[in-house]
């Protein structure tokens, strides 16, 4: 497996070995030793799966009193996926990195806990699963908007006008949430 850092060290690519033949392939879509090896230290307890079809873009999510790491990982079809580091006191707050995931691809993207996460789907259709570091708490949620023009998303394929939830759209830009609902730097 080859585990690649992003401009914000801390977020990953990871990219498991797919063993093929012309029966098709095998890949191991996480191996706890080989993912610590490779700097990703989670111990994920839920594993979620979402369909998407094109034009969708999920986001920007986080969980405060529950923070979740997440290991995303694209089983058919594609999406651009972003992490938005939202942690108060962090040299990198408000800043965003992207990738795209793709079945073809095989890459996975590990975003820790403190970064707000969304998705738009590139492809017609889209299955993802994603691994998480702790169990979903209802209440616990919040998010960022997608399109805040301060962190300056270029989100790919979106168009003027994506599906998005009522929910997203009633998110507050960065500048706007309140810090008591941020995430801090190093756990302070």
């Amino acid at each position: 497996m080859e585990v690649k850092s992003l401009e914000i060290e801390e977020v990953k690519i990871a990219v498991p070995r797919r063993f093929g033949d012309e029966r098709g392939f095998f890949e191991q879509l996480y191996h706890q030793r080989e993912y610590i090896q490779g700097g990703i230290d989670g111990q994920f307890v839920q594993f979620n799966w979402s369909r998407s079809r094109k034009g969708v873009l999920r986001g920007l999510h986080y969980q405060l009193a529950n923070p979740q790491a997440k290991l995303i990982t694209v089983v058919r079809g594609a999406i651009f996926d972003v992490a938005v580091d939202i942690r108060k006191g962090s040299p990198t707050f408000g800043k965003w990195v992207g990738a795209e995931l793709s079945e073809e691809n095989g890459e996975q993207l590990f975003i820790p806990e403190g970064f707000a996460h969304g998705f738009n789907v590139l492809s017609d259709t889209v299955d993802l699963i994603y691994q998480c570091s702790r169990f979903y708490a209802p209440g616990d949620e919040y998010g960022i908007q997608w399109n805040d023009p301060d962190l300056g998303i270029q989100w790919p394929e979106v168009g003027d006008e994506p599906i998005v939830s009522d929910k997203d759209k009633a998110n507050p830009t960065l500048s706007a949430q309140s810090e008591r609902k941020l995430p801090s730097y190093g756990g302070k």
